[in-house]
């Protein structure tokens, strides 16, 4: 179990009618799914009195109805839920197949970050799909994920100059974390390919095929496996 003696959790007060909580300071799937666990838990506990609820790497929003119940009802719920909670979560999560169509044409980036890493833009595509990575957070836009972590030769830095539009779509690296953005939107990540995949979809159920916790891999594929998928080349500015 764990309890609320730790001092890397703690309860702090993010608004009128919303509080936040602090799993600790480091980043980890434990950690994650420690989340995802308050999250699932809450949800019932609150079942009723809750707007939203915004999990990130380490920590969850959670935003209430005022007219439901107020801070002090929902600060005890989350203290008990806290103390519900066990050491022994889940850090598996669902393992999700993104598909992914590298190239020149899908990733503009994609020559300048091989050559800054020093390796070949064959090596860097095969270095971004062997690895398995985390989502740590949904944010930014509805549907994007916050992968981490890339291989660290092939982490590289925003760009100076962010782009004013990005294509849905589009796989990126910022530092040593990766995405898919979900729509058409200005962004500084380094793009590498294009997936297929829409990560946002309002008519959908569930809306989103990833979720915090989750495992997710890059798969390869060729130009016309992604336009058999509904993949769209996009405009980028």
């Amino acid at each position: 179990m764990i309890s609320m003696a730790d001092n890397s959790i703690r309860i702090e007060v993010a608004g009128e009618n919303a509080l936040i909580i602090y799993f600790g300071e480091k980043t980890d799937p434990s950690v994650s799914a420690r989340v995802q666990q308050a999250v699932t838990i809450l949800e019932t506990e609150l079942n009723g009195k809750l707007i939203d609820m915004v999990p990130s790497y380490a920590s969850l929003l959670v935003i209430y109805d005022q007219l439901a119940t107020d801070h002090l009802e929902v600060r005890s719920t989350i203290r008990k839920v806290l103390n519900q909670l066990s050491d022994a979560v889940n850090t598996e999560g669902n393992l999700v197949i993104l598909p992914a169509y590298y190239s020149r044409e899908s990733g503009p980036d994609l020559d300048a970050l091989a050559q800054r890493a020093g390796l070949s833009a064959d090596e860097v595509i095969k270095l971004h799909s062997e690895m398995e990575y985390r989502v740590y957070a949904i944010g930014f836009a509805p549907g994007f994920a916050y992968l981490g972590e890339v291989d660290e030769r092939i982490a590289a830095p925003r760009l100076s100059t962010p782009r004013m539009k990005v294509p849905r779509g589009a796989i990126a690296i910022a530092d040593r974390q990766t995405a898919v953005y979900p729509a058409v939107s200005p962004g500084g990540w380094n793009l590498i390919g294009l997936c297929p995949t829409r990560m946002f979809d309002p008519e959908a159920e569930p809306t989103m095929p990833v979720q915090v916790g989750d495992r997710i891999k890059f798969n390869p594929i060729s130009r016309d496996e992604f336009f058999a998928l509904g993949g769209e080349l996009g405009e980028i500015k």
